[in-house]
């Protein structure tokens, strides 16, 4: 083997043995199933936040988006436009329901109490929204979600998944994503 040959080489394989990463979410199957104890559902009872523990048999019986995020503001912004074309679709509240899952795990060290304060504010703003605060990542892990992005996920009344996608969708994206939770409704 020339030597050229083997410098070829050597700059191929960092590319061949680094794992490629891909969530394990399937088109018209349920999610994997999993559950947050450690914090879990923001639940408003008068003006506190109380947490329930949370877990995914819940999500059945409406029409969904899920929006699993890290706990950063450069992922929440990542699908800032979808959340914006939801709000002002004006979906029926019987039908639809938004869920946000924050990975409190996933945020820049020393910031997840003002993730936990900022979840806490959205979820006293937006009172008919599921806010669920993952403290220890359990839903980005069991999901294999990419750290330090966002998810959306589109499940329909029974709970299987019609739309997913990491990171930042295109215009394109969420026009598909919306036509998928209009046909459902």
């Amino acid at each position: 083997m020339t030597m050229k040959s083997l410098l070829s080489l050597c700059a191929l394989l960092p590319a061949l043995t680094l794992p490629a990463h891909a969530h394990n979410l399937t088109v018209g199957q349920p999610l994997p199933s999993t559950s947050v104890a450690d914090k879990g559902e923001l639940i408003l009872q008068g003006n506190d936040i109380v947490y329930q523990p949370w877990q995914t048999s819940q999500l059945s019986g409406k029409v969904r988006v899920i929006q699993a995020i890290a706990g950063r503001s450069s992922a929440k912004a990542l699908n800032a436009p979808f959340i914006e074309t939801i709000k002002s679709a004006n979906l029926p509240n019987d039908k639809y329901q938004t869920t946000t899952i924050i990975n409190q795990d996933d945020a820049i060290w020393g910031t997840g109490s003002f993730v936990k304060s900022s979840a806490e504010d959205s979820k006293k703003e937006f009172a008919w929204s599921s806010i669920v605060l993952d403290a220890n990542g359990q839903v980005r892990s069991r999901w294999e979600l990419k750290e330090e992005s966002s998810a959306i996920i589109v499940l329909d009344p029974a709970g299987k998944v019609v739309f997913v996608k990491e990171g930042e969708l295109s215009r394109s994206d969420i026009d598909q994503a919306m036509s998928k939770i209009q046909s459902l409704l």
